[in-house]
């Protein structure tokens, strides 16, 4: 095995052990809410790393190819936008909060809405 084999497999072990670890941790979460935030680890680190791991591996056989590069980083990009966003709402639906906005609201009514 070559320098750049031995790297991608780690990288790849290191992204599943996240993965896994993200699972068990899913089963033995209290509630909802933990179960959401719990996502970190496999959105924010195991999907990044594998795509990191592709791109050596793919830089090591058939040489640096930018539109990989370029795909690579808006996949990453676009996963963490996403992923940050989901669980915000997730996060939110889960703990039920509401936005009320307070100019819909009658003065002598609270519960009123215009």
């Amino acid at each position: 095995m070559t320098i750049i084999e031995i790297i991608v497999a780690a990288l790849v072990i290191v992204a599943t052990l996240l993965v896994v670890a993200t699972a068990l941790l899913q089963l033995r979460a209290p509630d909802a809410l933990t179960r959401a935030n719990l996502l970190g680890p496999t959105v924010c680190l195991a999907f990044p790393i594998l795509v990191v791991a592709k791109l050596i591996w793919s830089w090591s056989t058939t040489g640096f190819d930018l539109n990989d590069f370029l795909r690579a980083i808006i996949a990453i990009a676009g996963v963490w936008i996403v992923g940050s966003v989901g669980s915000f709402i997730m996060g939110r639906t889960l703990y039920g909060v509401t936005v009320s906005d307070k100019r819909d609201r009658h003065p002598n009514r609270p519960n009123y809405r215009i």
